[in-house]
């Protein structure tokens, strides 16, 4: 059994944990950035918290993939599913580093491990017939159109600058590793996995698992693990300090706590888009119903004032 002693917390870091509105992408910024985000994360565990850490990979996914573009002929093709593999270790190696930076600072004796996460996808579900999550870079129509011919790819047109490839993005189903993670919790260690909503894989008849190059949405990815170690808080971390209904508008209201049956209300009524907020109001609400005590939306900076009570959406059964 997972310690009974401390309470479980899953904080989800938002792609810009790792490159800010406006930068280039080094890496030497996605270390800075980095050490930055962490501050909550630090913040939780010195209050006594078992820490479990999530992350996205959009940015680092989408520049991985122009490299297997411009080296067309001169290496092997990386298939999408690697890609995100390959992205869930470096990037977690840049977290994990940073962190056991800063605690040893703290004399703080614990171990971080990254856990590279296999994720099911359900091979029947309805994402692979319409794929809708753009990755990759930008081309004009008659590349695209060659793309679409040569290679299969699905793409459509992306706010009138270019045309991109679309990919399947279905539901995560169980966490491959998920008892893995809890070994190391039970150890004290602390634990990323689920990075860029984890590695897709589907179940073969024989019970064997392939990889599939689609997506996994990240927030949903945190909530099916936050489920599976039974963790009391769900904490996603984002570009703004709460969510709003009416967004961007004059007359944009933000949200401190919500039930669960006012969030669903606020997702019906169209105020969280799928491309944005939805996901994560979403994943709140399947965390909830799961069994979970309640789940944070907030900013990178104001973890410590959320779990106070001071900032944040906070969303309660």
């Amino acid at each position: 059994m997972l310690n009974a002693r401390k309470k479980i917390i899953v904080i989800a870091l938002g792609g810009n944990a790792l490159i800010q509105m406006g930068e280039a992408g080094s890496i030497a910024e996605q270390f800075a950035n980095t050490r930055k985000s962490i501050e909550g994360i630090v913040h939780c565990i010195k209050s006594g918290y078992d820490v479990v850490i999530t992350h996205g990979n959009g940015p680092q996914v989408g520049d991985l993939l122009l490299m297997v573009e411009l080296s067309q002929g001169k290496a092997q093709e990386l298939p999408l599913g690697v890609c995100v593999a390959d992205t869930e270790g470096a990037i977690g190696y840049m977290i994990q580093q940073t962190l056991v930076n800063r605690l040893q600072k703290e004399r703080i004796r614990k171990c971080v491990v990254t856990i590279l996460t296999q994720v099911i996808v359900d091979k029947d579900d309805p994402a692979f017939k319409n794929p809708t999550k753009p990755i990759g870079s930008f081309y004009n129509e008659i590349e695209a159109r060659k793309l679409m011919d040569e290679k299969g790819w699905a793409m459509v047109e992306d706010s009138r600058r270019g045309y991109r490839r679309v990919v399947a993005s279905p539901k995560p189903i169980e966490i491959v590793e998920n008892e893995s993670v809890k070994r190391l919790m039970e150890a004290g260690e602390v634990v990323i996995a689920a990075g860029g909503g984890g590695i897709p894989v589907i179940v073969e008849k024989d019970g064997s698992l392939e990889g599939v190059d689609v997506v996994i949405d990240k927030d949903y990815a945190s909530c099916v693990l936050a489920l599976d170690v039974k963790a009391d808080y769900l904490m996603m971390l984002t570009g703004v300090d709460k969510a709003y209904i009416d967004y961007a508008k004059p007359n944009q209201t933000p949200l401190g706590a919500i039930t669960v049956k006012e969030a669903e209300r606020y997702l019906a009524e169209g105020h969280f888009p799928e491309g944005s907020m939805g996901p994560k109001i979403q994943a709140a609400v399947n965390f909830i119903k799961g069994g979970g005590k309640c789940a944070y939306i907030t900013g990178i900076d104001k973890v410590e004032e959320t779990l106070a009570g001071k900032s944040g959406t906070k969303i309660v059964p």
